[in-house]
């Protein structure tokens, strides 16, 4: 149970890390990567780190989780992180059935489109209950998988690690909060 109360606060954290400006700055610099691939999964800037290490130390005292639950959860949040923007083609079939259960690249990688409505959708991590459960889930990129564009539609070229780190500073960096933005909800053609 500890390890699915856990992993509903990652989906809450990244949804506010979308909704609330001041961390959609910080959460830019994952966002800004045009190909996704396993290394975004690991593409976060520091203060998003330290802000989600806190906010996870806080829902862990809260449940008073036990270690070992609390580092299994870890070692699967990381696995999901790395498995969900994995460049991995899973055949049609088995990802619609996989995505009833766990959040799957072609799932998850809706999430990174240059459409705000689409980046405002498919927050899960580990299993994909909660974005259909909260009207977060999108089945599919309107321009299908192929013909979306990944990334930031204001950072178009790729960036230097010290261009990254300064990504929360740019002009630019507060528009995930526009009305157009807001978490998707789920819509005619999507399947539960």
């Amino acid at each position: 149970m500890t390890l699915l109360v856990l992993d509903f606060a990652i989906y809450v954290q990244h949804v506010l890390f979308h909704a609330l400006p001041v961390l959609w700055r910080l959460h830019r610099m994952h966002h800004a990567d045009l190909d996704v691939d396993a290394t975004t999964g690991l593409r976060f800037h520091p203060l998003e780190i330290l802000l989600s290490l806190g906010y996870k130390a806080a829902v862990v005292v809260l449940l008073g989780a036990v270690p070992w639950a609390v580092v299994a959860f870890e070692v699967l949040l990381n696995a999901a992180s790395v498995f969900t923007h994995g460049n991995v083609a899973l055949p049609e079939r088995l990802d619609r059935w996989l995505r009833w259960i766990v959040v799957t690249p072609d799932m998850h990688r809706v999430h990174h489109s240059t459409r705000m409505v689409e980046t405002n959708a498919n927050f899960g991590f580990a299993v994909s209950w909660w974005d259909r459960l909260c009207g977060t889930y999108r089945a599919q990129p309107m321009l299908g998988q192929v013909g979306m564009d990944i990334g930031l539609s204001d950072e178009r070229t790729p960036l230097t690690l010290g261009q990254l780190l300064l990504v929360p500073l740019r002009r630019s960096a507060g528009r995930s909060t526009s009305a157009e933005s807001r978490p998707a909800r789920m819509q005619e053609g999507d399947a539960l």
